[in-house]
């Protein structure tokens, strides 16, 4: 869970939208430019009194040297605006929002649901100092959750019981004996909570109110943040979650008490800057994230948090917003999600998505409505602040752009989606992964896909376990079901797991109206078993979906074909009537010959977690044979599924290959 590297992005300029940049950036500029001319003119006159006998030539250089001296960009914090609120959201930007109120029946209802949340939080006790196992994270999320619900909404509406039971929140927690630094994350959030807090409310708190939280912010917070970047703790070089999450909640507290602690700002500050360059670089090259849907979503809404708080109170985002990926993330998001609204949800990741905010602020920066969109269609009834904060469209409007492709795939992840259609809910759609088994939160799961179709998932991904399970994250990781190869829907040869160390890479990709597929060469995960084993996935006129194997074994081995599912199953004669409700779907076993399905439990012991309701449907190869091919086809039984000959992958792979 840890990487290696540390990479320093150069502190650049991005462009603000008007509102961010005036009046402030106006002042700013025009300071900047007799900071930059004064000091020279200084210089050069000291020379000229104290050294005429200087050449003319001498004298010039010197005096270019030091006004140049003068504009070197050496102290982070020489933009800080002024004054608070500084954090993420400025109060020019407010009347905005407002507007956006006044005229969004969407976002009127998410204001709604907010205020009832706020009503609610008025009558709960305060957040507690209470661990669950290694975790304070449940205390740390309640805290930002509550605080910036409650702050921003005071800032909205002006209700003066939202500020006062923010104010105690953050008294509570300040009071804590520690943020829990083993488990840093939990020492991010909760500085993200109070910096929101401090930030946004600071005219309503009291001078000892700010003291009392100031203190906890930097004694529990970034003192911690400075001891872990000096040890080089392993999130501080990592190129996952934990990168952005931390680097984003130092960052938010150095931002909000940099005028009264302004050195360790400027250290927090530097190092935040050339640490979570690092983990964006996990964007790279197509707005993949490795981690699942899960983890993008944690990871980009704190990456997210952090180039709209440097930018908001530095007027810089440092040059982040260009990394490449970035500003196509929110398509992997997009694609993530099949017709029934469900996620691919590899990794420690869970089925039903949670909302993003950070799609809105995604679509604003980079004019992708499509991003917006879609967000708005998800968030539901489950919005956070930042969707109201974050709803107002482009200053200069929204950028007209093409439907997205049916179809993508994702190079930097190895993950391909294939649909039928956009828009109807009832269409096929498939999420396919090759990946890397030793990405962090990875299952042993290479070859694995999810299938939705008439408006049903039929093919599940059963994600996570309870991380209290004993050593979840560390020796009992691949003894857990939901973790090991047999519960993900993919191929086990002689009843291991995959190579936890194996990398699986897409080979090939196509989409056409008639025929798309993805290959995946999933040879390094069974090394030590077979020498050659490729998955193809295709969808075949948009109306069937072919999984096809092609295994080559040293020694003979059985191989087992797996597919969780929620359906009723009814088998006969090689083939396996699902249904779920009123709608069915038949799976059919075109090769190897005789081959028949089999239904088996798809549970493991207490305490890992129990699916009664789901079936494990297999294939076992009947003969343990050197080669074999097995090719199943999932159709609607209507009777209108044409008869289909079955080429080699290696004609997919002559057909479509993707370049490495």
């Amino acid at each position: 869970m840890s990487g290696k590297r540390s990479q320093t992005t150069r502190h650049t300029r991005s462009p603000l939208p008007t509102s961010i940049e005036e009046p402030w950036s106006r002042r700013l500029k025009e300071s900047r430019a007799r900071f930059v001319v004064r000091p020279g003119r200084a210089v050069c006159l000291a020379i000229v009194v104290g050294a005429a006998v200087l050449s003319g030539i001498v004298l010039w250089a010197s005096c270019r040297s030091a006004a140049e001296a003068a504009a070197v960009p050496d102290d982070i914090l020489r933009t800080l605006r002024p004054g608070h609120p500084r954090l993420y959201v400025l109060n020019d930007e407010l009347p905005g929002v407002r507007q956006q109120l006044a005229s969004d029946a969407l976002v009127r209802t998410w204001h709604g649901h907010l205020q009832g949340e706020a009503r609610k939080i008025l009558g709960a006790p305060v957040v507690e100092h209470k661990l669950v196992g290694p975790r304070l994270l449940d205390q740390s999320r309640k805290a930002l959750h509550r605080i910036s619900t409650l702050a921003g909404l005071y800032r909205l509406d002006g209700d003066r019981r939202y500020a006062e039971r923010a104010r105690q929140e953050m008294l509570a927690a300040a009071a804590f004996p520690d943020w829990n630094p083993p488990h840093f994350l939990d020492v991010a959030e909760m500085t993200n909570a109070l910096a929101i807090g401090y930030d946004w409310l600071f005219d309503f708190l009291s001078a000892a109110d700010r003291a009392a939280i100031r203190r906890a912010i930097v004694e529990k917070g970034l003192r911690e943040g400075q001891r872990a970047y000096t040890k080089r703790d392993s999130w501080t070089q990592a190129r996952h979650n934990w990168n952005p999450v931390c680097n984003g909640g130092m960052a938010a507290g150095a931002l909000a008490v940099a005028d009264e602690e302004p050195e360790l700002a400027r250290e927090i500050l530097a190092r935040t800057k050339g640490s979570i360059a690092i983990a964006m670089r996990s964007y790279a090259p197509d707005g993949g994230w490795p981690e699942g849907p899960g983890y993008w979503g944690y990871a980009t809404r704190y990456n997210v948090f952090y180039i709209a708080g440097v930018r908001s109170a530095l007027g810089s985002d440092f040059g982040l917003v260009r990394t490449p990926g970035f500003a196509q993330t929110g398509e992997f998001r997009v694609h993530i999600m099949g017709p029934t609204g469900r996620a691919f949800n590899f990794a420690d990741a869970d089925e039903q998505p949670s909302t993003a905010s950070q799609m809105l602020w995604l679509a604003r920066e980079f004019r992708r409505p499509l991003y917006a969109e879609h967000e708005r269609r998800t968030a539901g009834r489950h919005p956070d602040i930042f969707h109201l904060f974050w709803s107002a469209p482009p200053a200069a409007g929204p950028t007209p752009e093409p439907e997205l492709p049916r179809d993508a795939v994702f190079r930097g992840s190895d993950v391909a989606f294939l649909r039928s259609a956009w828009g109807d809910p009832k269409a096929f759609y498939l999420g396919f992964k090759g990946g890397d088994n030793q990405a962090n939160h990875a299952h042993l799961d290479l070859g694995s896909f999810v299938l939705d179709a008439l408006g049903q998932r039929w093919a599940i991904d059963l994600g996570k376990d309870s991380y209290s399970l004993p050593a979840y994250f560390g020796k009992n990781r691949w003894s857990y079901y939901r973790l090991r190869t047999e519960g993900h829907n993919t191929l086990v040869i002689d009843g291991e797991n995959q190579d936890p160390a194996a990398h699986a890479p897409l080979v090939a990709f196509l989409s056409t109206p008639e025929r798309s597929f993805a290959v995946a060469d999933l040879s390094q995960a069974y090394r030590s078993r077979a020498e050659r084993v490729l998955r193809g996935i295709a969808l075949l006129d948009g109306r069937r979906v072919l999984v096809q194997d092609e295994v080559r074994v040293r020694e003979p081995a059985e191989v087992v074909w797996n597919l969780h599912t929620r359906a009723q199953i009814a088998q006969h004669d090689g083939r396996a009537m699902l249904s779920q409700g009123s709608a069915r779907l038949e799976a059919r076993i075109l090769e190897p010959a005789g081959a028949q399905f089999e239904v088996i439990s798809a549970s493991a012991p207490p305490p890992q977690a129990q699916q009664p309701d789901v079936r494990n449907l297999i294939v076992r190869v009947p003969a343990r044979a050197a080669e074999t091919r097995i090719a199943v086809l999932f159709a609607a039984p209507d009777g209108s599924s044409p008869n289909l000959s079955l080429e080699p992958l290696s004609a997919w792979l002559n057909q479509a290959k993707l370049s490495h």
